[in-house]
């Protein structure tokens, strides 16, 4: 090594083969949490889970999180333990939580005693009940009961991961290109929505036979590369820590208090705020995207004896989504003009390819596919803005307008272009592009921001605590999506005909709050210096 690179951490090259590592433990945690989203009307016909079942599962995997308080636990191993021994075990609670699930949709639990087991029991929960917060109800499906249970401990595993690789950016990058990092870790981790959108479908109707369970055993699978990909990281930061003479534990043990000088911070508790209004605005919506664009849609599956409706165009369809993604998100990384617009040119023209084949196949779930696509182009972007000349707190406000935008399009206008193929689809998929660009903007703006609010010493608590009251919102949206789709619906109303108007007004409702937290915290930071606007890397 030469004078100037003395650690892993001072080679761009390690930095970005962990930030890697991390990212891809978290794309494929990305797909699996979605992995029953895209097939909503499937699991109504096949395992009899209606809107409100589906929700109240889908709600479930936060349930230990914000109830058992997990994820202050989590924080306190984090913060104890280390990154390294913490992502293991994340990989390892998503993995147990995921063959539970695994097995509540699969054919070997139907008509097992177990089935009956849960059929007539968790019909009533003390305490909960009475709260209104139980994660089952009576007469859910005992499939829906048993996913859910095996849900949330994915979700103590994936929340687990979420602060983790947070603080391991912050651990590789701090002073250099954090936003940029964190950013593209984002990008990256959310193709995995993408991934899930077009290859759940794929595999539940595999061979021309419908099985719910052949899409959780494809996300199964991605877990179990999700772990092997922390344990690489493992070992590289311990060799990481060799080369320092850093310890994993922390010298000075945690105490509560900490979580109190934390709690104090008004600047802390907006962005908080801030990020359970963003979240719940799109990660539920997400669950019910695919089938709110079957509702309002005008769409004609492709015949099977077709290439647009073979299994052969699903694979052509996920290339041509890859090239848009590396080829725009390579293009900002190029110094020379010439390759830097070549780049972009083949993402644009490699989008419209995509889009194309998406209306041929008449698919909502590939259509909804394209949700991240922009957002992994502008993320670096917008990540690389941020290091170098802040403004994180206006691009939160900018998001927040966006939000509100995209889901009053969704409510009002899509419905207006029922009957016109073209036209809707088109509406879909420039609304969806634009809102998968605002969500880019969290992890590019806020999240960088939690170091300038707290000491290093508790950033893992902190982010455990702001991912806690994200939490919150990622149990109760999806629930109430499902109670509001379930009061506003005529009862036995077909899954592809419900009217999502009242939801998705409830979900813009979301981003007006967000706004108006952002205009609050943008004033906050420039009477108290919280340091929001400015760069976080200093000439």
């Amino acid at each position: 090594m030469n004078e100037k690179i003395k650690t892993l951490r001072d080679s761009a090259g390690m930095r970005w083969t962990a930030l890697l590592l991390l990212a891809l433990a978290m794309f494929c945690a990305y797909i699996f949490m979605d992995i029953l989203s895209p097939i909503k009307d499937l699991m109504q016909e096949q395992r009899g889970w209606d809107s409100e079942a589906f929700g109240t599962m889908q709600g479930a995997e936060t349930f230990l999180n914000v109830f058992v308080f997990f994820l202050i636990f989590a924080g306190i191993i984090l913060d104890k333990m280390g990154v390294r021994f913490t992502a293991v075990l994340s990989g390892a609670v998503m993995l147990f939580g995921g063959l539970i699930k695994f097995y509540a949709v699969s054919d070997y639990f139907v008509g097992t005693s177990l089935e009956t087991w849960f059929t007539n029991n968790l019909n009533y929960i003390p305490g909960f009940d009475e709260l209104g917060v139980s994660p089952f109800y009576r007469g859910m499906p005992a499939s829906a009961k048993l996913a859910a249970i095996g849900f949330m401990f994915f979700g103590c595993g994936a929340e687990m991961a979420g602060i983790t690789v947070s603080r391991g950016i912050v651990k590789w990058f701090k002073g250099r290109e954090t936003a940029l990092a964190m950013g593209s870790e984002m990008a990256l981790a959310r193709l995995g929505v993408a991934t899930c959108m077009i290859f759940s479908p794929f595999f539940a109707k595999l061979d021309g036979e419908v099985h719910v369970d052949n899409s959780v055993k494809f996300g199964v699978v991605l877990l179990c590369i999700a772990l092997m990909m922390f344990v690489t990281y493992f070992f590289m930061d311990k060799k990481l820590d060799s080369q320092t003479g850093e310890a994993e534990e922390k010298d000075d043990p945690f105490k509560i208090s900490d979580i109190g000088k934390i709690l104090s911070s008004l600047g802390f508790w907006l962005v908080a705020l801030l990020c359970v209004l963003y979240y719940s605005a799109i990660f539920p919506f997400q669950k019910y995207a695919v089938n709110m664009l079957q509702c309002n849609l005008t769409l004609t599956p492709a015949d099977a004896n077709t290439f647009w409706g073979s299994n052969s165009v699903t694979i052509v369809q996920y290339v041509v989504m890859l090239m848009v993604a590396v080829c725009s998100f390579a293009s900002n990384f190029s110094k020379k003009k010439a390759v830097k617009f070549g780049l972009m040119a083949l993402a644009v023209i490699a989008l419209v390819v995509y889009c194309y084949m998406g209306y041929m196949r008449g698919t909502a779930e590939t259509i909804f596919a394209v949700f991240p696509l922009l957002a992994v182009a502008i993320t670096p972007i917008l990540g690389n803005y941020v290091d170098h000349k802040g403004k994180a707190a206006s691009m939160l406000m900018i998001g927040s307008i966006l939000l509100v935008v995209c889901h009053l399009t969704f409510a009002f206008i899509l419905p207006l272009c029922k009957g016109s193929a073209v036209g809707g689809t088109v509406v879909a998929y420039v609304t969806i592009l634009v809102l998968g660009a605002s969500f880019s903007l969290v992890p590019a703006a806020l999240w960088p921001s939690v170091p300038k609010l707290v000491d290093e010493k508790i950033i893992g608590s902190a982010y455990a605590l702001i991912f806690w009251i994200q939490n919150i919102g990622l149990w109760l949206f999806p629930l109430l999506i499902g109670k509001v789709l379930t009061s506003t619906n005529p009862e036995g109303t077909a899954a592809h005909e419900l009217d999502y108007t009242w939801a998705l007004v409830m979900l813009a409702c979301l981003g007006v709050a967000a706004l108006l937290i952002g205009i609050y915290l943008k004033a906050v930071d420039k009477k108290k210096g919280l340091g929001l606007e400015e760069p976080n890397i200093k000439d």
